[in-house]
């Protein structure tokens, strides 16, 4: 195989997997099992149920061969996207975790150790809230697209705005080892540095799909969408006219509603603080909705900024 070449749906996958072993994670993650044989690119993706052209576009992508998202389907990717969050979350981070206690004290006595154990405890906090975020509030938003229901409050440039790099962390805590953890002959902790380094390399390429292969594809979708209901999106200065009007038809109570979904509380939450019932809050929630035609807790949470109902070092940043 010629390795400046694109890979297309007439090669081998065996000799993509030759070509690039870290294919592979990208065929697990679009839900291809091994023992594939001699099969072609296209007779697998088909025989899986995974659509060809993505499966190119990812493969291309990280082995920086020429593609095109354009080729890609948004459904497709975010499958791939959801099992590639499964495999960091449920795998490989919690196993990092077991070997990187067996290979340095934690009994309680070193200090240093018990640092390092806790750093990484809240870095993996940290990229759960995120790829959270990403399932419950950007990958529903695009499904709802894919649907063909264009919202107004959202957009994936606000995902894309305050997509920060989840990676930097973990390069620290390896920096961190290296320089302040003293270890004689520790083949485990340095196997375990390994580890760290993959890890750090699988999501830094797992972030660069999402910014140059999903936002891209979905900023397509919602210019398409756009266009098709131009009629139904608001004039902008119109709605800015308005903004000060609709926040008067508020009663302090769905003010203070609203308050609480910016700060990422459910309604069992909001409910308890407010001394109501959970259906009360169902209630002023839809009526919310209907007054204000927002319809998401990221676009209430906007709202909620731009109109003082709630401080912005009070909302929960995933």
């Amino acid at each position: 195989m010629n390795r400046n070449a694109q890979y297309t749906s007439s090669d081998k996958l065996r000799s993509l997997i030759r070509d690039n072993s870290l294919l592979l994670m990208v065929m697990s993650r679009f839900g291809i099992s091994l023992g594939f044989g001699n099969k072609t690119v296209k007779e697998i993706c088909e025989s899986h149920g995974v659509d060809t052209a993505t499966f190119l576009t990812v493969a291309n992508f990280i082995s920086n061969k020429e593609c095109d998202y354009k080729n890609i389907s948004l459904s497709s990717l975010i499958q791939y996207l959801k099992r590639a969050h499964n495999y960091f979350l449920d795998y490989n981070l919690p196993t990092i975790r077991r070997r990187l206690i067996e290979a340095i004290d934690c009994s309680g006595t070193d200090e240093v150790a018990l640092l390092i154990l806790k750093f990484y405890d809240e870095y993996v906090i940290e990229v759960r809230r995120h790829m959270e975020y990403e399932n419950e509030t950007v990958f529903s938003y695009v499904e709802n697209l894919l649907q063909n229901h264009y919202q107004n409050d959202y957009s994936i440039q606000m995902f894309a705005n305050k997509h920060n790099e989840i990676v930097p962390k973990l390069e620290e805590l390896k920096d961190i080892i290296v320089r302040y953890y003293p270890q004689k002959a520790n083949d485990q902790l340095n196997s375990v540095l390994f580890d760290i380094i993959n890890c750090e390399q699988d999501l830094t390429s797992h972030c660069m799909v999402e910014d140059h292969l999903f936002v891209p594809a979905v900023e397509k979708l919602e210019e398409e969408l756009k266009s098709k209901y131009k009629h139904n999106v608001p004039n902008e200065d119109h709605e800015n006219n308005t903004e000060t009007d609709k926040l008067d038809t508020l009663s302090q109570r769905e003010k203070e509603i609203i308050g609480c979904v910016a700060k990422g509380m459910t309604n069992k939450e909001i409910a308890d603080a407010l001394f109501l019932s959970v259906h009360t809050v169902t209630t002023h929630r839809r009526n919310i909705s209907n007054k204000l035609q927002i319809h998401t807790p990221a676009g209430l949470t906007i709202y909620a900024i731009v109109n003082k109902l709630v401080k912005l070092e009070d909302i929960k940043m995933s």
